[in-house]
């Protein structure tokens, strides 16, 4: 079964980085094309949108893996279904 391919899906997300790095994480997951909503004590809120849930799951393990990163889960998942359409 494919994907749906979706025109807009959005997740929010919370990324615990290592405080003395938080910055730079932070500018780093920005440049991968998420936005920032927050940065505190080393936890990032981030905000992800994509053509579909698997690009916004790529998205996040991408940031998973970024140097400094400690941890990097998906809070809120929604997905405009009246936009979506199997491919």
């Amino acid at each position: 079964m494919s994907e749906p391919a979706c025109g807009h899906c959005i997740s929010s997300a919370v990324v615990l980085a290592r405080p003395e790095r938080a910055d730079e994480v932070a500018a780093r997951i920005m440049r991968l094309g998420a936005e920032i909503g927050a940065i505190q004590d080393g936890r990032i809120v981030v905000v992800l949108e994509g053509p579909s849930p698997g690009a916004l799951g790529t998205l996040l393990g991408a940031i998973g893996g970024l140097d400094g990163v400690l941890a990097a889960n998906m809070v809120f998942e929604h997905i405009e279904e009246d936009r979506c359409q199997m491919s």
